[in-house]
Formats: C-alpha cells, sequence, structure tokens
C-alpha cells in the first residue's frame, strides 16, 4: 500500500514541478494533476508485465491473432487496468490517504470512443477476453483524433461537437516512432520482366501508438497498436523545388487528414474516398508490421533471409472485423506475389488459410459497395489483383454450374452497371477460410439467404459465434456491489468461468439473496438519480422502474416503438387521472449519424414528448421520459446497473446481435424484447418465461412482407395507436412547429421498412404484464436471479475461446505469466 503511496506522491511531485515550471499562477495541484499522477502509478505497474509478455511471445512463437478493426470502443482505461491488476483496494486506500477521492479522479479521464456501438465495443471485449485467455492477440487500428462526436441536445435537437479526447494527452499510450512504416497511394502500374510494379505512389507514413491490454490476474498485457498518419518530410516538395514551400508544408494536413476522424455511421455505408483510405492506411501499415514479426521471429524459417511463407498461415492469423479492413486480401496478394515472388496460386492458398471474416450486419444499405473508378485512382494494383481474383472465383463457379449466368452475377466480387462496384463482402467470403455471423439466427440468415450462394459452394466455410461481453469491465467495474454479493455465495470463479453463475440458480429461493439483490439494484438507482439530478437537473422517483433503451438510433432498433408506448402510457394515466398506475422512468438513449435525418428526428420527438409529460402536473412522477444525453461506454456503465426493464425491440431479423441486451441481463434487469439478434439465446438459456418476448418471428416478417405490410389496417383497428399517431401528426407534442413530425407520420404509415405498427398492439399488452410484474418485487427479482444465473454463455471468453478452436487453430491457455519482480524460467 505504501509503496502505492510512495509511487502517486513521487509521481504527482513530479508532475506539480513541471506544472509549477510552466504556469507561475498556479500553486496548487488540480485534480487533473492528480488523476494523471494516478494513471502513471498505476501504468508503471503495467510495464514489466507487458514487456514480459512480449519477451516470452517472442522466445516460444506462439501462432499470433491479429484482430482488425477499423473501430476500437474503449472507454476509460484506469479503473479496468486496476480491476485486472488487482489494484483497486490499494489505489483506493492511498488516494484516501491524500484526501482525494478515487471515483472523482475516475470521472477526470476521456472515453476513447474510437467507435460507434456495438462493433467497436465488441472488438474492445474481445482484446479483453483474448488477454484473460493468454492468446498471443494483437488489436491494429486507426488512432482517431477526433473519436466519435460529444452529443448536445440543444432545443430538442441533437447538436454535434468534436471529441478532442487527446486534449490533456493519454497516459496509456506509447508512441513508436522506430516503427513508423510507409502506405502508397495514387500511382500506376507497371509490368516489367522482373513482375508487376506499383510506381509513382504519393507516400503517407504510419506511426504506431501502442495501449498496453491486460489480462485478469494472469500477468499476460498484450498489445493493442493503433496508426496515427504522418506526412514524410519531403511531402509535396519533391517534384519541384520551385513552388510555394508554405503551401507544401501546410499540404502535410492532406496526408495527416488520414487519420483525423473517425466516421460517425452504425451501419450506413458511406462511399466517401477519405474513407477509403482509412481502409486501406490500416491494412497496409499492419500487414508490413504482421510480416516483420513473422519474419523476425526467433523461430521462424530457418533461411537466413526468411522468403519461405509456407508455414505463415500457421503462425498468423488475420481476423475480419466486419468488411471495413477486407483490403487486407488483396494487400496480403500484393505482398506475397509482387513483393516476395510468391507463385499467384500458392500465395492465394496462404491468404485464404490466414484470413477469416466475421458479419455484422444483413442491411442492404451497410454494405460495403465501392466505385471501381476510385479504385482505379487510389489502388490501381488493388483493382488489378480484385478482376485477378474474381475472374479464377467465377471460372470455378462457371465449371461447376456451366450456362447459368445469373448465379455467376449474383456471386461476382465485381457489379456491373451503371457505376461499376466492388463488393466487399463478398471479397472477404472468397478470401476467407471462415465466415461468421455474430448470434445463431443472424448466422442462419447469412447462411441461408444473403450468402447463400457461397454456401452451395464451400458449406463448411459457415460458423456461427455469438458475440459476448467481458464480465470484468461490465459486472466487476460497473457493477461492484452485485459482484460482491453473487461471490459471496459462489466465489470468485465466475469472473474469469462466467458459466459458474448456473450456481445461483440454488438461491432463486432464497430471502437473504433475493433481499441483497434487491438492495443493491436499488442502491444503483440512487446513485444513477443523484447522477441524473446533477447532470441534467431532472428530478426522478428512484422507486420507479427505470426503463431502458439505450443504443444507437436507428430506425430499425425501433425507437419509435417506445415512444408510442410512452404516449399510450400518458394518454392513460390523462384519460383516468384517480387510478392506480406503475411509475415508470422511461430512459432513451443513443447517438444519431449526424447525416441521418430521421433518427434526428426521433431524438427531437424523444424530447420533445419528455417535455409534454414531465411537465404534466396530472401525471406527477407516475411518468417520466428523460433522453440519455451523449450516451457512451461511461454512461452505459452507470446506466445499465440501475436499470430494471431492458428493451430490445428491433424487427425480427434485423439486429445482428446485440450486446447491450447481454449486459443488462448480467446486471439484474428483465428483458423486453422481439426473437432477434442474441435475445433468442437469451430466452433459450433463460427460459422463454423469464423474459418478456413478443412480436413477430423472422417468418412472420417475411409472410407479412410477401402479403404486404399495410399501416393503415393498424392504424384503423387500433384506437390507442391512432390517437396517439394523431397527437404526433397534429402538433400536440410541438405546439410551437406543428408540423414538426410530418416526416415520421408519413414514414410510419406509408414507408415504413420495419413495420412498427405490426407489433404495437403485442408490444403494449406484453407492457401490461411488465407492469404485473413489477408490483409484486419478491417475483420479480427471483426472474432477475434465473436471468443473472443464465447469463454466463454470454462471456467474450467463451465467444473468444469458440474462435480460437474453431477458427484461429489455436489452445487458451489458463497458466499465468509469472509476475515481473519474479525471475524468469
Amino acid at each position: 500500500l505504501f509503496y502505492y503511496l510512495d509511487c502517486l506522491k513521487m509521481n504527482l511531485g513530479v508532475r506539480v514541478k513541471t506544472v509549477r515550471w510552466h504556469r507561475c499562477d498556479r500553486n496548487v495541484a488540480t485534480p487533473r494533476d492528480y488523476y494523471f499522477a494516478l494513471a502513471h502509478a498505476v501504468r508503471d505497474h503495467l510495464v514489466g508485465r507487458w514487456i514480459r509478455t512480449q519477451q516470452h511471445y517472442y522466445e516460444k512463437d506462439p501462432k499470433r491473432i491479429y484482430y482488425l478493426s477499423l473501430e476500437f470502443y474503449m472507454g476509460r482505461t484506469l479503473q479496468n487496468t486496476m480491476v485486472n491488476l488487482g489494484l483497486q483496494n490499494a489505489c483506493d486506500e492511498a488516494i484516501y490517504q491524500l484526501g482525494l477521492d478515487l471515483e472523482e479522479l475516475e470521472e477526470i479521464e476521456e472515453d476513447a470512443g474510437l467507435g460507434n456501438g456495438g462493433l467497436g465495443r465488441l472488438a474492445a471485449c474481445f482484446l479483453d477476453s483474448m488477454a484473460t485467455l493468454g492468446l498471443a492477440a494483437y488489436g491494429y487500428g486507426i488512432r482517431y483524433e477526433f473519436g466519435i462526436f460529444n452529443q448536445k441536445i440543444v432545443d430538442g435537437w441533437q447538436v454535434e461537437e468534436a471529441d478532442d479526447w487527446l486534449r490533456y494527452g493519454n497516459p496509456w499510450e506509447k508512441a513508436r516512432p522506430e516503427y513508423m512504416l510507409p502506405v502508397h497511394f495514387y500511382g500506376r502500374v507497371d509490368h516489367t520482366p522482373e513482375g508487376v510494379k506499383w510506381i509513382d505512389t504519393q507516400v503517407v507514413l504510419a506511426m504506431p501508438y501502442d495501449t498496453p491490454v491486460p489480462g485478469y490476474k494472469n500477468n499476460t498485457v498484450n498489445t493493442m497498436r493503433l496508426w496515427s498518419a504522418k506526412a514524410p518530410n519531403d511531402f509535396n516538395l519533391q517534384e519541384f523545388n520551385v513552388g510555394d514551400y508554405i503551401e507544401a508544408v501546410l499540404d502535410r494536413n492532406l496526408a495527416e487528414n488520414i487519420s483525423r476522424v473517425l466516421y460517425p455511421n452504425d451501419n450506413f455505408f458511406e462511399g466517401k474516398e477519405l474513407r477509403l483510405k482509412q481502409e486501406y492506411f490500416v491494412v497496409a501499415a499492419t500487414l508490413q508490421d504482421i510480416i516483420r514479426r513473422f519474419k523476425s521471429s526467433k523461430f521462424g524459417c530457418r533461411d537466413p533471409v526468411r522468403t519461405c511463407f509456407e508455414t505463415f498461415p500457421d503462425k498468423v492469423a488475420i481476423q475480419l472485423n466486419d468488411t471495413h479492413p477486407a483490403l487486407a486480401i488483396p494487400e496480403l496478394m500484393r505482398i506475397l506475389v509482387d513483393v516476395e515472388k510468391v507463385d499467384w496460386d500458392k500465395a492465394w492458398e496462404i491468404t485464404k488459410r490466414t484470413c477469416a471474416y466475421t458479419n455484422h450486419t444483413v442491411l442492404p444499405e451497410a454494405l460495403e459497395r465501392w466505385p471501381v473508378s476510385m479504385f482505379e485512382k487510389l489502388l490501381p494494383r488493388h483493382l488489378d489483383i480484385i478482376y485477378a481474383l474474381n475472374q479464377r472465383h467465377l471460372d470455378h463457379v462457371a465449371a461447376l454450374y456451366p450456362g447459368d449466368i445469373d448465379r455467376l452475377r449474383r456471386m461476382s466480387v465485381i457489379e456491373e452497371g451503371d457505376c461499376k462496384r466492388i463488393n466487399m463482402a463478398h471479397l472477404c467470403v472468397i478470401g476467407s477460410h471462415a465466415v461468421n455471423g455474430v448470434a445463431r439466427i443472424h448466422s442462419d440468415i447469412v447462411k441461408n439467404s444473403v450468402f447463400k450462394d457461397f454456401r452451395d459452394l464451400e458449406p463448411e466455410k459457415f460458423q456461427n459465434k455469438t458475440n459476448g461481453i467481458t464480465p470484468r469491465r461490465w459486472l466487476l467495474l460497473c457493477n461492484p456491489g452485485l459482484a460482491d454479493v453473487i461471490a459471496e455465495k459462489i466465489g470468485e470463479g465466475f469472473i474469469t468461468d462466467l458459466s459458474q453463475l448456473k450456481k445461483l440458480l440454488n438461491f432463486v429461493n432464497n430471502e437473504t439473496f433475493i433481499r441483497d439483490v434487491a438492495k443493491v439494484k436499488q442502491e444503483n438507482k440512487l446513485k444513477f438519480s443523484a447522477y441524473l439530478e446533477e447532470q441534467y437537473k431532472v428530478k426522478i422517483n428512484p422507486s420507479s422502474m427505470f426503463d431502458v433503451q439505450v443504443k444507437r438510433i436507428h430506425e430499425y432498433k425501433r425507437q419509435l416503438l417506445n415512444c408510442l408506448h410512452a404516449i399510450t402510457l400518458y394518454n392513460r394515466i390523462r384519460s383516468d387521472p384517480s387510478k392506480s398506475f406503475v411509475p415508470r422512468t422511461i430512459m432513451i438513449g443513443g447517438k444519431a449519424a449526424p447525416g441521418y435525418h430521421m433518427a434526428k428526428m426521433i431524438i427531437k420527438l424523444i424530447t420533445s414528448i419528455g417535455e409534454v409529460v414531465n411537465s404534466d402536473p396530472y401525471v406527477g412522477d407516475r411518468l417520466k421520459v428523460i433522453f440519455l444525453e451523449n450516451y457512451r461506454v461511461s454512461l452505459a456503465e452507470k446506466a445499465i446497473p440501475a436499470a430494471d426493464l431492458s428493451q430490445q425491440i428491433s424487427t425480427a431479423g434485423t439486429e445482428a446481435s446485440g450486446t447491450g441486451n447481454m449486459k443488462f441481463m448480467l446486471n439484474g434487469a428483465l428483458t423486453i424484447g422481439t426473437m432477434d439478434g442474441a435475445n433468442v439465446e437469451m430466452a433459450e438459456e433463460a427460459g422463454e418465461e423469464n423474459l418478456f418476448i413478443f412480436g413477430m418471428r423472422v417468418e412472420d416478417v417475411e409472410a407479412l412482407d410477401r402479403r404486404g405490410y399495410n399501416a393503415q389496417e393498424y392504424y384503423d383497428r387500433l384506437p390507442e395507436l391512432r390517437q396517439a399517431i394523431d397527437q404526433i401528426s397534429s402538433g400536440f407534442f410541438s405546439p410551437r412547429d406543428p408540423g414538426c413530425f410530418r416526416d415520421i407520420v408519413n414514414m410510419l404509415m406509408y414507408h415504413d421498412r420495419f413495420k412498427v405498427f405490426a407489433d404495437y398492439e403485442a408490444y403494449i399488452k406484453c407492457q401490461g404484464q411488465v407492469d404485473q410484474l413489477f408490483v409484486d418485487p419478491r417475483e420479480w427479482t427471483k426472474k432477475v436471479i434465473r436471468n443473472i444465473a443464465c447469463s454466463g454463455k454470454f462471456s467474450s471468453d467463451r465467444t473468444i475461446t469458440e474462435y480460437a478452436r474453431e477458427i484461429w487453430g489455436v489452445e487458451p491457455s489458463a497458466t499465468q505469466m509469472p509476475p515481473p519482480n519474479l525471475p524468469r524460467e
């Protein structure tokens, strides 16, 4: 303990002296100074383990796993590091002795918001699990200078603000300029007697920044390496030395813009050249790094220059997180064929055995289809390679299905038409040895619908890997009260083996356990209520049901269905104010892509409903509608442990998996949801009777599509639905601008792809069942305990174990690395 305290004081001493040196007007250390001092003290405990882990990999030369993702939604690092290193109590005590509050210091840290939502947060959970399972794994991505925008609500509308998360520096990263690498763009292809050359290119440098990723109490520390774009010193000066020198230096920004900002789209493809540059930038830098490490590893190939790539797939696994890093496939081919002079067929075999692809969505608007013309200009050699790969692929299909021209068209990587496009998903499928969806229902849709033709060709390629979440961040860190209550009953083994939660089924009827679980939930609700009151100046009733839907705002996630329920509840209270109602606080949070008009309108509708409902004296504290501003990882860590009800209400067949659903389940909320994504498996694990399942199944949606969905029928038949729509339409919720929501009403009535009205009746009825159970706290808590007990499957440790064994061909290891203070074997 005193060692940590000294460490802290020592770090602080250095920090405060520096501060005084630069700013003579400041004689007192600020809270931020203390945060940095603590962060550096904790970081010191990582470094020895980090170095030793990397040394161990170099000597033992295991197969290495490379997780390529354009997004890593990490959140904050300090508390997670303390939890995984087992330092939390010691730090808490040291900070307390300095007269400070640890929680206050933790709040100073910026979220690393380098992701949009599920896909980026999944990557972060996977890094935690890979380190905890002792895999030699690396996360590779982009060090965006600006992450996902900060959301401000102004007059009910979303306003975006740049997320300058690096403003005060990042104590968790280490720049590695010695590993800086060149990345080429533009240029032309030259066919020479010595082979194909890509020449006259523009060069951008990729500067790596490494962040340590600690496993849970196993002394393993892996690396997340994020690339930052830097202009070479001769950028725009080399061609002619006459032009404007100042202008040339200013033009360095053009190169460095590559890593400037995260594209804020979730489940939507926007074909911008800068985005394609980002995708190639991360892939080109990463593959050079992978090959350098393969060649220089102690037990690499035997020949002195290590040009033998036969063993490459035995030493390297590359996992593509969606199609965003799909260029890894043609880039690996380019390096093998053009640079390393490997025979084409051999290179293709190596590439396929190395790469695997995870599909994250079946929404057509999300699929990446890049214009050939853009490739021609930016990546001419890769276009040639893709054409050649596609030709061989189509020759193979034509041989198996002679005369089936339509099949060739459907399966081609190149889509013909007014604008020829490259279908990146098809490129991923033909260039990978494994393709997986992220929940069973999604993988079935991928196999039987989206990639059916490819499944017919290579059925063994298609797998399922149901997503998971790390129990370290999503239970231990965010809900220590619940973790303690569980550990009291079943020990601490569940932290690294979440299936042990099954043991809690023995305590479903245990009165003390029921009381303890309910008490923790009430404490979390009180704490979150206080936070909301401080942040948003809203007073909420902590004994009301906390009904929470937090996720990106998107039509398919159906926040509008939630809105219709809120309006219906409001109308019921208004029509009979003396009747007894179960009090509810409906909280909806999430960001809308800046260019997604309908999503922004949905936010405005939610805030407008809140304005009317929350100020109505007839309603009182029986109903509140709150929009949770700037939803992000650190806010999720506060909201999820406080929730009673989790809303997972997407149209069946649209949500690939969802992971928020799992976080709520683990933290003692009950789920109201459709049979979509991982909800299906949650219902299977806990029993359908322990969730509130409603609405159409995938087959029902398909049948309705065949029949033709007619919103008017539901509007005419359901009086409460009609009343709600009429209120939105007439300006009841927007008196100053009565036509404000005409676009929403028009969409719901005439072109709603996600069939909100079709599930309205079942949803309202199901919410009635939620109310009935909530007034019986004992029965409610028993269901909560059953849910927690059955959530073990949804650990990312289980997911990663499946990837390791069934895709990467490696075995997770439970053995601990020796700590840095012990001699190595």
